[in-house]
């Protein structure tokens, strides 16, 4: 027979039972959108971290003060005040493969006051070196400079967010801004860099020099945070044993004493994060498999079913000359037609899915199109392996029995 022939045979065939076929394909659908956001969920979680990870930073290495424990109560890390400027200087002059090193300290939750209008942000204090170690850019005017910091000028950048909101209009480079009466005037605009993975806003922040926030802001002679950049990623780890080496000789701790202090490396964090979001897509594809093999069991029953119901006809189809591969390419068409439809309505509905999980729960999707090859082609292959036997069961029948079938 015709391969048109079957294909039209094997069309009609399903066209007969409607609902029964579009019940069939429930199964594949399923799966088949399962396959779609997974993959696009994965991917986008990986790009999400991939992004962090740039923004943050090349290589990055932060340091921050170790915990205090007050009557056998531990008041958490970053609670010591062990972190100083010397520390920077003997950090920059001594451990090798140091790319640059910043401090970073900062206030919280302050009124900002420019323009005419207010706005509570966090001011940050920290150094020249800042800008390279966290991957910032100017966007209007400059960063301060290493004279301001010895200075301890009142000057100021400000985040993007901050920027819009106190000078929507414009005009914030040679403006004037009051921080705890503090009057500063703006030198440069970041580069926005929008919310890290947590939802923070990394723009809504004030920059000042860190002589400044100590100064005239705080009044602390201690820093929060330093951050170190390594030279390549291959000498992390090698920075990381040396400065911690360093710092224990630096704040003169015993060899029995415990860190004051604590090294993060932001990788390596980003690293657990990033197979955190694999497992989640391991799971999610996990749910597909196990929907397309219900999808696939589905077929075979059906097609089984309709072995049955039509015996006669196919004994009817032997004895005017068909042959057995031509049942058998019929039944496999047919399972392929009610997978591939499944497929397709699936790709629609997981593509469909994706964009609402990325616009109502705001995670970031990642639709590609090796995700919808790779769901549609699950589906064909569904349809293929759990429609052979049914179709093998058909063309074995005799035509002799099966006309006398009833």
């Amino acid at each position: 027979m015709k391969n048109g022939v079957l294909i039209s045979t094997a069309w009609g065939a399903l066209r007969r039972n409607v609902s029964r076929s579009i019940l069939t394909m429930l199964g594949i659908i399923i799966g088949v959108a399962a396959v779609i956001c997974s993959t696009a969920i994965g991917a986008g979680s990986q790009a999400a971290v991939l992004k962090q990870i740039e923004s943050l930073g090349a290589n990055l290495i932060i340091i921050i003060p170790g915990a205090i424990n007050a009557g056998g109560v531990s008041l958490g890390t970053g609670s010591r005040t062990t972190l100083k400027l010397s520390d920077i200087v003997a950090i920059t002059a001594n451990v090798p493969h140091v790319a640059a090193v910043a401090p970073y300290s900062q206030l919280t939750s302050v009124q900002v006051i420019g323009n005419g209008l207010n706005w509570s942000t966090t001011i940050g204090g920290t150094t020249t070196a800042w800008p390279n170690v966290g991957n910032w850019t100017i966007a209007q005017g400059a960063f301060f400079t290493d004279e301001d910091v010895r200075k301890v000028a009142k000057v100021a950048v400000l985040g993007s967010t901050v920027a819009a909101n106190l000078f929507s209009t414009g005009g914030a480079v040679g403006s004037t801004v009051d921080i705890k009466s503090v009057p500063f005037r703006i030198v440069g605009v970041l580069v926005g860099k929008g919310q890290t993975g947590m939802g923070r806003d990394q723009d809504d922040v004030v920059i000042v020099p860190i002589t400044t926030h100590e100064q005239r802001l705080t009044g602390q002679d201690y820093i929060g945070t330093i951050m170190v950049s390594a030279a390549s990623a291959n000498a992390v780890s090698e920075v990381i044993d040396e400065t911690e080496r360093l710092l224990r000789i630096s704040h003169h701790l015993d060899p029995a004493d415990p860190d004051d202090f604590t090294i993060r490396n932001v990788a390596s964090v980003q690293a657990v994060r990033e197979a955190t979001s694999a497992t989640q897509a391991i799971l999610l594809a996990a749910v597909a498999v196990v929907s397309l093999v219900v999808g696939g069991i589905g077929i075979m029953n059906i097609m089984l079913v309709s072995v049955t119901e039509r015996t006669r006809e196919i004994g009817l189809r032997m004895a005017v000359g068909a042959h057995g591969r031509d049942i058998l390419l019929q039944f496999i068409i047919e399972a392929l037609t009610m997978a591939c439809a499944g497929g397709i309505i699936g790709v629609g509905v997981g593509v469909g899915i994706s964009f609402i999980v990325s616009t109502v729960a705001h995670w970031q999707t990642v639709i590609t199109a090796l995700s919808i090859i790779l769901g549609f082609m699950s589906a064909l292959v569904t349809g293929v392996v759990f429609g052979f036997y049914p179709a093998h069961r058909a063309a074995s029948l005799s035509p002799i029995d099966a006309l006398r079938y009833e």
